[in-house]
């Protein structure tokens, strides 16, 4: 268990995980929640279960490894006062990302899961962006704490 406190395994899961998801949720964003509107009212409902069947296999697990490393950043003894910043900021990060998936995607899921709806697509859509800005900013915090943990950067 010692290894997952390693300030190395941490970072570089953080790296990892959080690069993972601004790729997934760019593409989601992008591509992925705009073509929702083109499946067709007679086929949606069965589109969204299966959406979000595949979805949470592929977002739950790396959303996990990303809070686990989070806390676990925070708890990283003998860190500089940047590293603590990015940490802490890293952190905050996270807590939106959660908190907007539970109380703004989830609930436009939900609504669609009864079939195409474009007010609660288009809220999906346009609320989505909460997340998408989030995590890249936070791809970048976790890749200047990666830069400050190999010492590239001065401190």
């Amino acid at each position: 268990m010692k290894w997952l406190l390693d300030g190395d395994t941490l970072i570089l899961s953080q790296v990892a995980a959080t690069w993972f998801l601004v790729g997934l949720i760019w593409i989601v964003q992008i591509v992925h929640y705009p073509l929702m509107a083109n499946v067709g009212a007679s086929d949606y409902a069965k589109y969204q279960e299966l959406h979000e069947q595949r979805i949470t296999w592929v977002v739950g697990p790396t959303m996990l490894i990303e809070i686990i490393g989070a806390v676990l950043l925070l708890l990283t003894p003998k860190i500089s006062t940047t590293q603590s910043v990015l940490v802490w900021s890293g952190f905050a990060l996270v807590i939106l990302i959660w908190l907007a998936t539970a109380f703004v995607s989830v609930p436009c899921h939900a609504k669609l899961a009864n079939g195409f709806d474009s007010v609660a697509h288009s809220r999906l859509v346009i609320t989505n962006w909460i997340r998408t800005i989030a995590w890249s900013a936070r791809g970048v915090i976790v890749l200047m704490l990666l830069r400050l943990h190999y010492g590239i950067l001065s401190s």
